[in-house]
């Protein structure tokens, strides 16, 4: 389960690589992850959450109180 944003749920996707002459052979698009601490002043403490930079926007436009709470309603550990 590495490699996925426990924010937003994204995860790596597959493609092709296409060569000059239009071979087309297999490949990974990998998300932009970032292992981030952050302070949450409701329980004075800090947590760390592997997140996208999508998720990093999401926190700053929701509230990480916000977010955490929906995400231990999923049943995340946090």
């Amino acid at each position: 389960m590495a490699r996925v944003c426990q924010v937003t749920g994204k995860a790596p996707i597959t493609g092709h690589h296409v060569s000059h002459s239009n071979i087309k052979t297999k490949r990974r698009f990998l998300p932009n992850l970032q292992t981030k601490r952050f302070y949450l002043a409701e329980e004075d403490k800090w947590i760390t959450l592997k997140v996208s930079a999508d998720g990093i926007r999401t926190i700053n436009k929701r509230g990480l109180y916000t977010v955490v709470k929906e995400l231990r309603a999923q049943g995340e550990k946090i």
